[in-house]
């Protein structure tokens, strides 16, 4: 049995050496192509790896859809986008059954599938929108699979969409629902570059050649590593703060002083997708286990779009990176 045990753990060694690789190298070539946006790029990666899908915030132009764009080539998936209007329909993207007639006479549905048959999805402008097309997609997202007249159509594996919104204009959007955003596994804000990445985008997407991206990955590999990523071990400190953290985020006892500014917080969800993306990070730094600093920094990405705020604490300007700043000093 001893035997048994050390061989198997060999093997994940061994495994997570050979994905962290494939990782780090897929990490770095969508750098070459996405410039200043390291921690959304990381960020991204957690959420594929973990098996999630992604929210990704952010004002027009901060290349989002390049972004995903990318992932698609380096991972090796099939990458469709969807530019959401408030009078797409349920079938435009999940797809529709005709009536064909053959030679002889005979009639017979046919589905055709639509664009949510794809590995990578991006939903641009999800919030755009109406609630009945919103819907649609939640299934798809929740249960990797869609119905149409009463059939099951099962979507590709992996399948993940990365989702993004306008935080500006709100004439003419749809909020997303809070069960709709809690399928998000991270909310992920995509800020301005720096002077420096500004100006290396400037040189190198106005010149005669643009550098394009390239593969790293498989989709076969990047299953194998979604699957070895729920066998990494978790240390009990790293398990504590995940629940001390999720649980403190809930209006209650728990959540101390902070407790007067919560509305409603993160369900066990939450719990479960702050546990697959510490041990994501930890694989693309090459670590074989996540530590606790994982958990304070995916904490906010993770959260903020889980809770809600008080009257009270709005009326005081606190918002909810504030809230989550200070339940994260409790733990470390």
């Amino acid at each position: 049995m001893a035997e048994s045990v050390e061989k198997l753990e060999d093997g994940i060694v061994r495994s997570a050496e050979q994905v962290s690789g494939q990782i780090r190298a897929a990490k770095e070539a969508i750098a070459s192509v996405i410039f200043g946006q390291d921690r959304v790029i990381e960020n991204t990666l957690v959420t594929i790896l973990s098996g999630g899908h992604a929210l990704l915030n952010g004002v027009p132009g901060l290349a989002k859809t390049k972004l995903v764009e990318t992932l698609g080539v380096t991972l090796g998936l099939d990458a469709k986008r969807i530019q959401f209007t408030p009078d797409l329909m349920p079938s435009d993207i999940l797809g529709a059954e005709v009536l064909d007639e053959s030679t002889a006479g005979r009639r017979a549905f046919r589905f055709i599938a639509g664009p949510v048959f794809a590995q990578l999805l991006m939903a641009d402008e999800i919030n755009r929108a109406s609630p009945r097309t919103q819907s649609a997609l939640l299934q798809a997202m929740q249960e990797q699979h869609i119905t149409v007249a009463g059939a099951r159509h099962d979507l590709p594996k992996p399948f993940h969409v990365l989702a993004t919104q306008n935080p500006l204009e709100q004439e003419g959007t749809y909020p997303l629902p809070e069960a709709q955003l809690d399928r998000f596994l991270m909310e992920i804000d995509v800020d301005y570059p720096d002077r420096d990445a500004e100006r290396r985008i400037l040189f190198e997407t106005t010149g005669a050649e643009e550098t394009l991206a390239r593969g790293s990955m498989t989709a076969d590999a990047l299953i194998a590593a979604q699957r070895l990523i729920r066998r990494l071990p978790v240390g009990d400190s790293v398990v504590e703060a995940i629940l001390s953290l999720v649980r403190s985020a809930r209006p209650g006892p728990d959540a101390g002083e902070a407790g007067k500014f919560i509305a409603w917080g993160p369900g066990p969800r939450a719990s479960q997708s702050l546990m697959l993306a510490v041990r994501a990070r930890a694989l693309i730094d090459g670590r074989l286990a996540p530590s606790v600093d994982d958990v304070l920094d995916l904490a906010e990405p993770v959260l903020k779009h889980r809770m809600a705020l008080t009257f009270q604490a709005r009326a005081e300007g606190r918002t909810i990176p504030d809230v989550i700043r200070q339940l994260k000093t409790r733990i470390g």
